[in-house]
């Protein structure tokens, strides 16, 4: 029972915060480049300041990106990230169901920075348990034990009303830059449309030749 109020507590603040970034993107307009150092930027690869940047802005309840974290990632990681040709920042942008991809968000930074990526990846691929019947919920209390939280933990880190606020500041940010959707890429602030490997890499190829 526990449980299952956490999540309907996080689920009423989720709803509030949903409505209001809808009606922030039915404003939106002409905005600023979404590149550059954000507060909140969580980043893999090459230091900051470095000559290529690639930002991707994406939603651990959005199918596209969990397609796209599991057939391109892999590839895209071992050729610039790994290698630390690029600077890799991941920007949180959560879609419906908006309570569960906020919830998974802020799991994700409670297991710590060491483990971000990992949980956040793994939520993504536990899409494929939610088709299959497995509620969502059920998903993300499993990653996130298995990150090494415990059940208070999570309760703790689904109730912190600062971190909800610092992510509702980051989804923000993001609209105020113009973003609208998951997944968004922007190769040195130049928006890229097509997210294929061989459209990002044409990019950041580019970038890296100047």
């Amino acid at each position: 029972m526990a449980s299952k109020n956490k999540f309907a507590a996080m689920s009423r603040r989720a709803a509030i915060t949903a409505a209001a970034l809808s009606a922030m993107v039915a404003m939106a307009g002409c905005s600023p480049k979404a590149g550059g150092a954000a507060e909140g930027d969580m980043a893999l690869g090459a230091a900051e300041g470095a000559k290529v940047t690639v930002v991707e802005y994406a939603s651990v309840t959005c199918g596209h990106c969990a397609v796209w974290n599991q057939e391109v990632w892999p590839e895209f990681k071992a050729k610039y990230v790994d290698t630390n040709k690029v600077r890799f920042i991941f920007r949180e942008f959560p879609t419906p169901p908006q309570d569960i991809a906020a919830a998974g968000f802020m799991l994700a930074r409670c297991a710590g920075n060491d483990k971000y990526f990992d949980v956040v990846h793994a939520i993504m691929a536990s899409q494929q348990e939610w088709a299959a019947g497995v509620p969502p919920r059920q998903s993300l209390n499993r990653i996130a034990q298995g990150a090494g939280m415990s059940a208070a933990e999570i309760e703790t880190c689904l109730n912190d009303k600062d971190a909800l606020a610092a992510l509702e500041k980051r989804i923000r940010a993001g609209i105020e830059k113009g973003v609208s959707g998951t997944p968004a890429f922007y190769v040195n602030d130049q928006k890229i449309v097509d997210s294929s490997l061989s459209s990002l890499s044409a990019a950041v190829d580019a970038e890296l030749a100047k």
